[in-house]
């Protein structure tokens, strides 16, 4: 593999995808969705962590806002940051499109959730698991539902983790039928700026019972 190679593209590869791809999008007028995620993590002490979360997720490119999620939580590690249990809050305005108008109606959700999450490797891949139970209030219905994350990532640089291949599979399921309620298909591009900052762009695709949609995610990581 020619790492020289891929240390001169793949920043430039990120960026101009990252720039061009929503207004290209715009312009063909697609339906093919854009989120824009920060992800941010405070390390409080060796044990304890705080987590906080911004999802601004667009029907096409920004300004057709879709959905706002801000999710927050305090985590506890178990052994040496490879497991770690957290309690959340998090809170989702979604604007709704009437069907077969160009009209919309808003939902507002508070959500609590507990995960457990799980971290190892396998040679040089990491392999991230997540399992996440959650409680929503949904206007005025109670739902709840269990998540599954399955992640790995992929150094593709001498540098480890300086660029990196990344893909994951999330499975949701109801507690009530239909119990199957989405799953969510991601690969993408990262490049770690520093120890604590790393940028992410990729596609996904998220399968609901009867259809589909695709998504452009560009992500960022914080740990401070």
């Amino acid at each position: 593999m020619n790492y020289q190679y891929l240390k001169n593209k793949i920043p430039a590869l990120l960026l101009l995808v990252t720039l061009t791809f929503p207004a290209y999008v715009q312009s063909q007028e697609s339906n093919f969705g854009n989120w824009l995620i920060y992800i941010g993590n405070k390390k409080l002490n060796s044990k304890w962590n705080l987590h906080n979360e911004v999802q601004l997720r667009s029907y096409n490119a920004i300004g057709d806002l879709e959905q706002l999620l801000l999710r927050t939580g305090l985590g506890y590690s178990l052994n040496e940051n490879k497991n770690n249990i957290l309690l959340g809050y998090g809170y989702i305005t979604s604007e709704n499109y009437i069907a077969n108008t160009n009209d919309k109606f808003t939902v507002n959700e508070h959500r609590i959730f507990q995960q457990f999450t799980s971290k190892q490797s396998i040679g040089i891949v990491s392999v991230n698991h997540r399992y996440r139970f959650e409680q929503r209030f949904v206007a005025n219905d109670f739902k709840m539902r269990f998540r599954y994350f399955l992640a790995i990532n992929v150094p593709l640089s001498k540098e480890k983790d300086k660029y990196y291949f990344s893909a994951y599979n999330e499975i949701f399921l109801n507690t009530k039928t239909s119990i199957f309620d989405r799953n969510r298909v991601y690969a993408g591009l990262g490049y770690k700026i520093n120890k604590n900052i790393r940028l992410e762009a990729g596609y996904m695709n998220q399968f609901f019972e009867t259809t589909s949609r695709d998504q452009f995610n560009i992500i960022s990581f914080v740990n401070f």
